[in-house]
């Protein structure tokens, strides 16, 4: 038995080794002594006797053993030597009564690499089995800014606190998330039930997913999935689940999982669509029905008042032919409900206006395919749900010139609200406007979502009086605080705004369902994010009293040159506050670059704060649809 058991064990060996081969990959088992060549180990620390995931065990310690295995440690010497026999009375062993002496294995970068025990781990890989007994000695790197050690030292916290070694993630700040999810915090250890209640749901979700042939997906790990399925199904009912609850639920989702593991997932849209397809646009359906859903009545914010004025819009454009209605839930409590009776209800269109219904939408949209979901939000790789914002940037960068041409110091105000996708890249337009007409600009960032000192006062005590804020006025406010305003001893002096033309977003939106415009974009199979802006008539930048003919004239000519696509604000050279060139001179920068920016200027004066900084409003903004800001960046300086 033994013999054609290392017969079916050398062919598997022999089929790995001709597909790297061929692919041009190492054929042979990785030498840790190899990869360790250019690394620095800043210790060694003992974990004893532990249990650890044999699909982990990537090598060997060094190179004595490593080309008697395939890269799948698999044997490929022939049968009938010491080896051979050796191999094949361990497997002997394992079907009469199991190997139980642990192997010795380095781990590194949560990889482990045989010292001693090669062919055991080989006998238990190929009967499949989940883990290997092993006494582990772990090799820490030292730190760095590459992204993997940075993940590589969550992990190393996350394993002191859980004991778990079995968890891998591919993206920063996974690792919190994860502890957030299960409802154990950063810093507390786990109990054993703990670790129990976790290992079991691990063990469904994976057999679940390996069902589906997500382990097959080469640009995600299965706990990436596991996470994202935890954002969707909580964790204090999914625990509980087998295998066969959670296929079904991973069945509806399976199209966005499948596009998380896309390389480039999103496809922004820059501006409308209106490429047709005759086909299409007799299938497409009429539009009748569309909802709008707030997280907050518009009475108590200017964002939702913008969008309730654009719900009107739609009653005015398209002549009560469609019915528009707006509703109000809370996120996390009663927006499912919602969604499912508005979909239930007929409605053909939903836009969720706040990208904390994001979870709900999700799970609503693949069980309503002819409902058209949106979510206010930007780069949301969903294929299910749709998500759209204006490229705030373009306006910002005209009001960061009027404030440069207009202030007499070199000192001016800008006041930010949530660290999410789209709200850097106003920043920066801003900053570089200024400096475009006033090479001496210095933008004071703030933020109006941090636990800080009040942001008008530092403006006052730092002589700053041209600032940029918020750019709508909710009805019941009564501060003129909006746009970019001149702070006076009285009261506010507005200069000029950016309006955002919400109407003619919807409008667009619509129009775009009717003549088959929707069906044209799902042609690449990836997410849609729409992101308006000048040229799609859904911004404007409108330029007060105060402002001197000359320079409204400037502005109104740059404004138009945006909108022929003549002018860019990200025009290179652009550097940032550690003097990094991240735009080389007379380039563009790309939509997706500009969309991901985590960093700032070099004339700003301010950093992107860190989670902890961030009231609970923000904080949950931001870890749905925020940059990572998991690690702090520094306070930038003038070059």
């Amino acid at each position: 038995m033994s013999y054609d058991e290392y017969n079916k064990a050398q062919k598997l060996a022999l089929k790995a080794f001709r597909q790297n081969t061929v692919r041009g990959n190492y054929p042979y088992l990785p030498v840790l002594d190899e990869i360790l060549t250019n690394d620095v180990i800043e210790q060694e620390q003992n974990l004893g006797v532990i249990d650890i995931p044999l699909k982990q065990v990537v090598g060997t310690a060094t190179a004595g053993r490593t080309q008697a295995f395939a890269s799948n440690f698999m044997p490929l010497l022939d049968y009938g030597n010491e080896f051979s026999a050796k191999w094949s009375r361990l497997i002997d062993a394992q079907i009469s009564e199991g190997i139980h002496d642990p192997i010795l294995v380095y781990e590194y970068m949560n990889k482990y690499y045989v010292v001693e025990g090669n062919k055991r781990t080989s006998v238990l890989k190929y009967m499949n089995c989940p883990t290997i007994s092993a006494e582990v000695i772990r090799k820490v790197p030292r730190r760095s800014d590459d992204i993997e050690n940075q993940i590589y030292y969550e992990f190393m916290d996350f394993y002191k606190d859980s004991k778990i070694n079995y968890v891998i993630f591919s993206q920063l700040g996974s690792y919190q998330r994860l502890c957030d999810a299960v409802g154990i915090p950063v810093g507390q250890e786990w109990t054993e039930d703990e670790r129990m209640d976790f290992s079991s749901f691990h063990a469904a979700f994976y057999g679940a997913y390996k069902a589906k042939g997500g382990n097959e997906f080469r640009n995600m790990t299965d706990d990436d999935a596991l996470l994202f399925y935890l954002n969707l199904y909580p964790y204090e009912t999914a625990r509980n689940k087998l295998t066969g609850e959670i296929r079904p639920e991973l069945d509806k989702i399976w199209p966005e999982i499948t596009t998380l593991n896309q390389k480039e997932p999103v496809e922004i849209l820059m501006t409308p669509t209106t490429e047709t397809n005759i086909l299409k646009k007799i299938q497409s359906p009429k539009v009748h029905k569309v909802a709008f859903v707030y997280d907050t009545p518009p009475e108590k914010s200017d964002w939702i008042y913008s969008h309730e004025l654009a719900k009107e819009h739609i009653h005015s454009v398209f002549k009560g032919a469609i019915e528009a209605e707006s509703f109000v839930a809370i996120p996390y409590e009663t927006d499912e409900k919602l969604f499912t009776r508005l979909c239930q209800k007929g409605y053909d269109i939903i836009f969720a206006i706040s990208p904390l219904f994001i979870r709900s939408c999700i799970k609503l949209a693949p069980q309503y395919p002819d409902v058209k979901i949106l979510n206010c939000s930007l780069n949301s790789p969903h294929p299910s749900v749709r998500s759209y914002g204006i490229r705030i940037y373009e306006g910002k960068f005209l009001l960061g010139m009027l404030a440069g041409i207009l202030t007499d110091t070199p000192n001016i105000g800008y006041i930010a609200d949530y660290p999410i996708y789209g709200v850097i890249p106003g920043i920066n337009a801003f900053a570089l406007g200024a400096q475009s007409v006033n090479p001496k600009a210095k933008i004071h960032l703030r933020w109006s979502s941090t636990k800080e000192e009040d942001v008008e006062s530092y403006f006052r005590d730092n002589g700053i009086s041209y600032i940029s804020s918020q750019n709508l006025i909710t009805p019941n406010k009564k501060t003129r605080a909006f746009g970019l305003y001149h702070l006076q001893e009285d009261a506010p002096q507005n200069i000029a705004t950016t309006i955002y033309h919400w109407g003619v977003f919807y409008e667009e939106l619509i129009n775009s369902i009717m003549r088959g415009s929707w069906k044209v974009e799902d042609k690449n199979q990836k997410a849609v994010n729409y992101w308006w802006g000048l040229s799609a008539n859904v911004l404007d930048v409108i330029c007060g009293s105060m402002v001197p003919e000359n320079s409204a004239k400037l502005i109104n000519f740059l404004k138009d040159s945006m909108t022929a696509g003549n002018f860019h604000p990200f025009y290179g050279p652009i550097r940032d506050q550690k003097g990094e060139l991240r735009c080389k001179e007379k380039e563009l920068m790309l939509p997706d670059d500009i969309l991901n920016m985590d960093w700032l200027v070099y004339n700003v004066l301010g950093d992107i704060p860190t989670m902890e900084e961030l009231d609970d409003h923000a904080r949950g903004l931001v870890e749905l649809r925020g940059l990572d800001i998991t690690k702090e960046i520094g306070e930038g300086s003038i070059l």
